[in-house]
């Protein structure tokens, strides 16, 4: 790791690097860097900073909320310093916290983009099913007692697929310019004692996902009805919507772009790895 003690001149290049990194956010204030408080963000810029030996900015794909996990964000950086793929990884990983490792990293045309380059992300969220709350998957998913009914769920998730104004479904905090996204697939199925709900789009809005999911919880235990969901939709207000459901059983899986960046991006398994889905 010699390497790792090399110092870039000013007229060194400048190379772009791709990471996906897998985090447990049950002890960070979300993705981003923040002044009082530790995002995930922070610690992944600390740690490849002490590698390049100089400061970098990591920006990735989403901006995941606080207590929210990912088993494959995709983000980038740049920096004047060489070091072979395997020294960076080796390196960046024993710098980090337990709950933060780089799953890989991938020189990149000076082009990409991890955030404003991506045309679709894809999120996970996992509730465990059963009677008993669980102990070795605490906080990494939502415990949901009650039986729920996963065919009127399946039949709301369904109408959630398009093009809609998601206001009732954004967090009053929100500050995308506009409410409207494209979801092109948003499906529920179950794995043993876990109900997956497996959903993509162009772009996601503030705690999106979390409010999709609490109406279709609000659904599963027959306090509303499978058509409430886009009854809710068109009055585009939030507070007619349930509550936003826990962070614990979410989890950013994957992030897409053109064909020219994404032939070259490692395939890696997109679930949260304990969980062992088919992509």
């Amino acid at each position: 790791m010699t390497e790792i003690k090399h110092i870039a001149s000013d007229d060194s290049p400048i190379y772009t690097l791709a990471i996906a990194v897998e985090f447990l956010g049950t002890h960070y204030h979300g993705w981003q860097r923040q002044r009082e408080v530790l995002g995930v963000q922070q610690a992944l810029e600390t740690a490849i900073g002490k590698v390049a030996n100089e400061p970098v900015e990591v920006i990735a794909a989403g901006r995941t909320d606080a207590s929210v996990h990912a088993s494959n964000m995709i983000a980038h950086f740049t920096t004047r310093a060489y070091r072979p793929t395997q020294n960076w990884l080796r390196g960046v990983n024993s710098l980090l916290p337990d709950d933060i490792a780089l799953r890989w990293i991938q020189p990149m045309p000076a082009d990409f983009h991890a955030r404003f380059g991506a045309i679709a992300r894809r999120y996970r969220y996992i509730t465990l099913n059963q009677a008993q709350r669980p102990a070795i998957l605490n906080h990494q998913v939502t415990h949901i007692y009650e039986p729920l009914d996963l065919a009127a769920m399946q039949l709301a998730a369904a109408d959630i697929v398009g093009i809609h104004d998601f206001s009732s479904y954004r967090a009053a905090a929100c500050q995308s310019n506009q409410p409207v996204r494209t979801v092109s697939h948003a499906r529920l199925f179950t794995h043993g004692q876990f109900i997956v709900f497996d959903i993509q789009a162009d772009g996601f809005l503030h705690h999106m996902v979390r409010n999709l999911m609490g109406t279709l919880y609000a659904i599963g235990k027959h306090h509303l009805e499978p058509a409430d969901f886009l009854r809710i939709l068109a009055k585009k207000d939030r507070t007619i919507a349930p509550p936003t459901a826990s962070g614990d059983g979410l989890y950013f899986i994957n992030a897409y772009y053109p064909e020219r960046f994404q032939k070259l991006l490692p395939n890696a398994p997109l679930t949260p790895i304990w969980l062992n889905l088919p992509d």
